[in-house]
């Protein structure tokens, strides 16, 4: 854990295994500097639920940044822990977040999150399992919702039904995933009109993740009345990240920052 690191738990992680050596669930804060509040975006990399790419974290930072967006990439428990523990530091993450805005000079009614691949499905799954907070809880932290307000949804993993990818599906859930679990993580099936308004991008090819899967969010979102754009590109690999050196797709950038004004999240 960096100097920077701030845990999300300080004791009692949930369901720590100190067999497993892997370190403790944290955020790595990129604020903005200056007067007054800003909205933040929460990153969560990709990486299958088995590791967290590097370049889905620190540079998406960096971006944000540079719209003036406070972000914190999340180092999110990945196997062998298994579901529900990488939700669980999610939520958490947003609590704190919200929880400790002032100390950050963030705007707790300007927080979302923002997830690639299997940290799509992250990011999907905080934004549609989500709670107001425990009024009665020990923790302050635990009394704040983890509702995010917006969500950024790059070639996400979505459903875990027809269309998953089935190594992601795997190893959050096991090779023996029961029918309940899978239907709990298909994030499709728990869109409302609760949801937060969403952007997503993904390529029409893509051969890891189905184009299908950003297409069932968008139709439940739409179904829904609930505010999203989407992006479908007609050519392009798997785990891009900012996609920088593809000019087509960096388009998805561009893209990003005007729909976040449309929010309010960026500074003018």
């Amino acid at each position: 854990m960096t100097a920077r690191a701030i845990p999300l738990w300080i004791d009692n992680t949930p369901g720590v295994d100190p067999n497993i050596l892997q370190k403790p669930p944290y955020l790595e804060p990129y604020l903005v500097a200056g007067n007054g509040t800003h909205a933040c975006v929460i990153i969560c990399p990709g990486g299958g639920y088995w590791i967290l790419a590097p370049h889905e974290g620190e540079p998406v930072a960096r971006w944000l940044n540079q719209l003036g967006i406070s972000a914190f990439v999340l180092h999110y428990r990945t196997t062998p822990y298994h579901h529900p523990y990488p939700l669980l530091d999610a939520q958490r993450a947003v609590r704190l977040v919200r929880a400790r805005s002032s100390e950050f000079n963030i705007d707790p009614q300007r927080i979302g999150v923002l997830g690639f691949s299997a940290g799509g499905h992250l990011a999907a799954t905080v934004g549609t399992h989500f709670d107001a907070g425990d009024t009665d809880a020990s923790d302050q932290i635990e009394r704040v919702s983890c509702r995010p307000d917006a969500l950024i949804l790059c070639y996400p993993v979505i459903t875990f039904a027809e269309f998953r990818h089935e190594g992601t599906r795997q190893t959050l859930l096991g090779e023996m995933a029961s029918p309940e679990h899978i239907l709990l993580l298909s994030n499709e099936k728990h869109v409302t009109a609760d949801t937060p308004p969403a952007f997503l991008w993904h390529t029409a090819n893509d051969e890891e993740v189905m184009v299908e899967n950003s297409l069932l969010f968008a139709s439940a979102l739409s179904r829904n009345k609930v505010q999203f754009e989407l992006h479908v590109f007609s050519d392009g690999k798997h785990g891009l990240g900012l996609a920088q050196e593809h000019p087509q797709l960096s388009l998805w950038i561009k893209a990003c920052e005007n729909w976040l004004r449309l929010l309010n999240f960026c500074v003018p």
